[in-house]
């Protein structure tokens, strides 16, 4: 008995151990990954700020590969952003960031390109290169701004016709609200009596509320009874005291 015990227990501590191997794991590796995602966003800010001034500071070959370098990574960056905030929305944009994902080989690669040409010592062969690296460039980013600008245009149009269908909805739900029907009579018995004398129209009054229980008289719109309708934003009513 005492054996069982004895191992129910360290079976049990086994358990606690490993769970907490597990999850000390997970800790880190979540750590890790916060981490390396800092450094990344560091470094991707000093890359561009140091892309730009080259761009501005700099003349002829050097400033001109600087210039198409920020000209792909800011291009690249704003299609990824603005699909991978799409794509939660709306699933056909799916493959759209298929494409795109495609298309950052080719950047990946020009970009590689690019800066090893800022390393070349030849300056007059890399200003012969280019014109075709300009092409490239271009090329690149020109299919980047289509698809960001697409499903811009698709998200806007997609907000636009919603408003437009719960304009309506609201238009018809604001008539509703405005339509009501009078018992009694009609609007051509009511001009009718608007030219009658007045005597005859005190007289009228008069058996009017003489009558008031035969419903004869157009029936009045009335709200319902404020003490009977409780909101949670009003306060409770003090009661009323005696002297």
């Amino acid at each position: 008995m005492e054996a069982t015990i004895v191992t129910i227990m360290a079976l049990l501590f086994l358990s606690f151990l490993v769970l907490g191997v597990y999850a000390a794991v997970k800790v880190t590796k979540a750590a890790k990954r916060g981490v390396d995602r800092t450094l990344d966003q560091a470094r991707r800010t000093v890359e561009d700020t140091t892309l730009r001034a080259k761009s501005f500071g700099q003349a002829g070959t050097a400033g001109e590969l600087a210039r198409l370098r920020l000209s792909l990574r800011t291009s690249m960056r704003a299609t990824q952003e603005a699909l991978q905030a799409g794509v939660g929305q709306d699933a056909s944009l799916k493959e759209s960031l298929d494409l795109f994902h495609r298309l950052s080989a080719h950047g990946l690669e020009l970009d590689a390109d690019l800066k090893r040409l800022e390393r070349e010592p030849d300056r007059a062969w890399v200003a012969g290169q280019l014109p075709e690296l300009v092409a490239r460039t271009e090329r690149i980013t020109g299919s980047a701004d289509a698809l960001r600008r697409a499903a811009r245009d698709r998200a806007v149009r997609f907000a636009e016709d919603d408003l437009s269908a719960l304009s309506a909805q609201i238009d018809v739900e604001a008539g509703a609200l405005r339509h009501w029907t009078t018992s009694g009579t009609a609007p051509e018995a009511g001009a009718e009596e608007r030219k009658s004398s007045a005597g005859a129209a005190g007289n009228a009054g008069t058996a009017g509320r003489a009558g008031s229980g035969a419903g004869s008289g157009p029936s009045a719109i009335t709200g319902p009874d404020p003490r009977l309708t409780a909101h949670p934003w009003e306060k409770s009513a003090r009661p009323e005291t005696t002297t």
